[in-house]
């Protein structure tokens, strides 16, 4: 048995527990927030203050990933919830997982020490107040107790919390409950129906009621607007989010908080966000340059609405040795910034060689191993689509007449009124979005060598090779310059557990639709591209 889907892109939280007393600070909120007024509702669509609530979860600092499940708190006891998608964190539904509506019943936590407001219908919430409760130490204490986890390894600068807000509202004669990314999600889904019933809860209060002031775990500050609705994208990147970490954040990695890391010789793509709080127009135009072991590449003419922000990105190929390549990006416009609010940024990009732990040779003397079995396939997250876009911009004309009116004397007393005008474009700059999507597909054929003398179609003897082939198929209707094909296949095996071990592939067929083939065998005798199955497996 051979696993066959083998392509792929790229919390725990607490009860508060018995508490009388707040001692003092422990840990340090990366929180701020904003919002405004809420307009009015329908019988159909509405929100009532203070039914809000708090995802938190666990994060480890070392690479990002979720090191618990994620637990929602409020003060209510929303057990009338219809709709809800699970206990799915910010982090998670980055790194793929999908956007899933379910009617289970909706399981939350209320905390013996109230919660402050999460949520303001006036945009006036407390962030103050949000900082202190969740930094204090028998709160944090309460976090180790009930995971199990000691104290000081909390609290020792690997792990952090990551706060989302909370709404539990009626959409659609439906009540709900939704963090602010998962609004963002289930409005794209929707096609813009959930802001246009609900925006200043969806779009605007819920969203803006907690943002970065500093960028970390991969997600940027916030320096838009903090009173005004916001785009789908804008919350999917830097909004609905609090961080409390027990360490400063490293300063030498100024965006996304930690490394990224990329393939040896491989086309990759590097992007920064930027956001501006006026607009960008041909008249003042951006443009951003990324120096990039000793080149620089620069991306020109970018232009963005007021209050509004863009990804800017540049591809580039990777060096075919491992090293580390330290990426700087600045920008030359001073009406904008990027997303650690300075005008230049660091990326430090770790460049790995993914050929370094083939199997060893098999030997007719491998015996089995103590308490084998197959062991089940691995179930990772999937990034297989993406969408994004970027803001072009475009002169509307309005031309007025603008009067000049002289008199024009044909004798004494007498004469007319003429008028020298001219028409003059008092047009402006208007500016459109193009969506760009990418949607990945593949698939993998395991069948016996050719040279395999016992096989019978996909049948054959333990201990002879076999031969995995995997067709590809990417589309997208982005520029080439923002998309690659696939470029990487490894492959796990269940005599490793589906780990310990791995195998690459070579790109036998190029492209968008590439085709991979694996690299030749070092231990077959005719160098064949097979992966030899254990003498000891057995029908």
């Amino acid at each position: 048995m051979v696993k066959k889907n083998l392509i792929y892109f790229l919390v725990l939280a607490f009860i508060l527990l018995s508490m009388q007393t707040i001692v003092f600070s422990i840990g340090e909120g990366n929180i701020d927030g904003g919002g405004g007024g809420m307009g009015q509702g329908t019988s159909d669509n509405y929100w009532n203050s203070g039914d809000d609530g708090i995802r938190v979860t666990i994060i480890r600092d070392s690479d990002n990933s979720v090191a618990s499940t994620s637990i929602d708190f409020t003060n209510k006891n929303p057990t009338y919830i219809q709709v809800h998608f699970g206990k799915v964190s910010k982090v998670q539904y980055r790194n793929g997982l999908p956007l899933t509506p379910l009617s289970s019943i909706y399981k939350y936590y209320n905390p013996q020490q109230v919660l402050p407001q999460i949520v303001s219908s006036d945009g006036n919430t407390n962030i103050d107040a949000i900082k202190s409760y969740f930094t204090d130490e028998q709160i944090i204490r309460s976090i180790a107790k009930l995971i199990g986890f000691s104290f000081d390894d909390l609290i020792n600068g690997n792990y952090k919390l990551l706060l989302e807000p909370i709404a539990y509202f009626t959409f659609s004669s439906i009540k709900v409950a939704m963090t602010a990314h998962e609004a963002a999600l289930y409005d794209q889904v929707l096609g813009g129906t959930l802001r246009g019933s609900m925006p200043s809860l969806t779009h605007k209060n819920l969203p803006l009621s907690m943002f970065l002031e500093t960028s970390d775990l991969g997600f940027p500050a916030w320096h838009g607007p903090t009173s005004q609705k916001v785009s789908d994208d804008q919350i999917i990147s830097s909004l609905g989010l609090g961080i409390v970490r027990f360490r400063e954040a490293d300063p030498a990695v100024t965006i996304g908080g930690s490394s990224y890391e990329y393939r040896v010789n491989t086309d990759v793509i590097t992007a920064v966000m930027i956001n501006t709080n006026s607009k960008i127009t041909p008249d003042n135009p951006v443009s951003v340059n990324f120096n990039i072991n000793g080149s620089v590449y620069s991306v020109t003419d970018i232009f963005i609405p007021e209050g509004e922000s863009q990804i800017v990105w540049v591809k580039w190929h990777t060096p075919s040795t491992p090293q580390v390549v330290k990426i700087l990006a600045w920008i030359n416009n001073s009406s904008v910034k990027t997303s650690n609010g300075s005008q230049s940024t660091s990326i430090i990009a770790k460049i790995v060689d993914l050929n370094e732990n083939t199997p060893p040779n098999p030997t007719a003397a491998d015996t089995k191993p103590n308490r084998f079995v197959i062991p089940s396939l691995p179930n990772k997250a999937q990034k297989t689509t993406a969408s994004w876009g970027v803001w072009g911009c475009y002169w509307k004309t309005n031309w007025v007449w603008i009067s000049n009116w002289a008199w024009i004397s044909t004798g004494v007393d007498d004469g007319y009124w003429q008028d020298n005008g001219n028409w003059v474009d008092h047009g402006s700059w208007e500016y459109y979005y193009t969506n760009y999507r990418a949607s990945l597909s593949a698939k993998m054929t395991v069948t016996p060598d050719s040279k395999v003398p016992t096989a019978s179609g996909k049948t054959m003897r333990s201990g002879y090779g076999i031969n995995l082939h995997v067709n590809t198929n990417f589309t997208s209707n982005a520029p080439s310059s923002a998309i690659t094909g696939v470029q990487n296949v490894i492959s796990y095996y269940p005599e490793f557990d589906y780990a310990t071990y791995w195998r690459l592939s070579d790109l036998t067929t190029g492209g968008y639709n590439a085709e991979f083939d694996l690299k030749p065998n070092e231990f077959s005798t005719y160098r064949r591209r097979v992966h030899f199955t254990p003498l000891w497996v057995r029908p």
